[in-house]
């Protein structure tokens, strides 16, 4: 078992093409670790620079007290597992897991106990003598996963491994990779773009824009304390509520909704975010509130989602299920102010 250090690392292509900008993250022993982000921020480069599958242009990358700048991937003590998941399709479930193993010319004993182990695991005893061209998608991906436990590595990395999988299945394999890191005690880097992947699998999340890391926390952190415009636009669904509104004497100013800060803020003009679970159909008398004239009615059973149009602004509310509301109808919403957040128009930085 092992932690990961990258420190000021930097992967430039050209002169004018840098993908990972100063990235500083400390992984400890045993957590579960996601980097998060947009397609092309650079997180699976900062996942294959550790890997060893792309070189590192500037800084360090540390597993555990070692430098692996310049030590060959086979030798790094980790194993990878793909989106694609790079199963050997000629050979058996069996034998796709025993490869890396017979590579490292370990006893066939050893082997098939190590294999017997993992398909215990993961649940694929009764799929060894398949071929992969037999099993469903999830079903592939254990395999892929039961191919990097055998290796017994000091860190799991998991680059998109469940982007192929449908819906239902992801949720399922969310739940199955959370039982599998507890079971067993080890380093999971995990890389994916989906937000909700991150928050429900992470111990703690590193989010990346544009190459540069933009926040790292807990789920529930990141989620209460954005560290700016960015990272509370990306985390959440639905997305934060964004309204242009100035500051005068402590109050937000927007056009459709004036609130009372819970703290001053340096800056006169900015953006007023509040998720939509802050909007509310029970309105405080005192309170803040704002007229909705409402568009879209999403029911989801447990949940009900308003979306439309708060002065000039498009406001997503979440709403009391049994609340009758049909789109045209023009509503009011209280506010919960404990939920207020508020970012600088200028460096976007989150002040509140």
């Amino acid at each position: 078992m092992a932690s990961v250090t990258y420190d000021h690392v930097v992967k430039r292509y050209t002169a004018d093409l840098t993908v990972v900008k100063d990235f500083n993250v400390e992984i400890k022993d045993k957590e579960f670790m996601v980097l998060v982000g947009p397609s092309g921020c650079g997180k699976s480069t900062a996942l294959r620079m550790l890997a060893g599958l792309e070189a590192i242009s500037e800084g360090e990358i540390r597993i555990g007290d070692r430098v692996v700048n310049n030590v060959a991937a086979k030798d790094r003590d980790i194993a990878m597992v793909f989106q694609s998941y790079a199963l050997y399709p000629h050979m058996s479930v069996y034998d796709n897991m025993a490869f890396p193993l017979q590579m490292q010319h370990m006893k066939k004993d050893d082997i098939d106990k190590r294999v017997k182990n993992a398909s215990r695991i993961l649940g694929l005893d009764n799929f060894l003598k398949r071929k992969p061209r037999a099993l469903s998608g999830g079903q592939r991906q254990r395999v892929a996963l039961g191919r990097a436990i055998v290796r017994s590595p000091k860190v799991f990395l998991l680059d998109e491994p469940l982007s192929n999988l449908d819906a239902k299945l992801r949720g399922q394999t969310r739940i199955e990779l959370q039982k599998l890191h507890r079971d067993l005690q080890t380093t999971f880097i995990y890389v994916t773009h989906d937000q909700v992947e991150a928050m429900t699998m992470g111990d703690r999340i590193a989010i990346m824009n544009a190459g540069i890391l933009q926040q790292v926390g807990t789920p529930g952190d990141i989620y209460d304390h954005p560290a700016n415009l960015f990272v509370a636009g990306f985390i959440g669904s639905p997305t934060m509520n964004f309204v242009p509104a100035t500051v005068d004497n402590g109050t937000a100013k927007a056009s459709g909704l004036e609130v009372k800060l819970p703290k001053p803020v340096s800056a006169a003009k900015g953006t007023l975010g509040f998720r939509p679970e802050a909007v509310t159909d029970r309105v405080v008398e005192g309170g803040p509130t704002m007229k909705m004239k409402v568009d879209v009615v999403e029911r989801l059973g447990s949940d009900q989602f308003l979306y439309g149009q708060v002065g000039a602004d498009q406001v997503t509310a979440r709403v009391d299920p049994r609340m009758s509301v049909q789109p045209g109808d023009t509503v009011q919403l209280g506010l919960d102010t404990r939920g207020l957040h508020f970012f600088d128009a200028e460096t976007e930085k989150a002040l509140i």
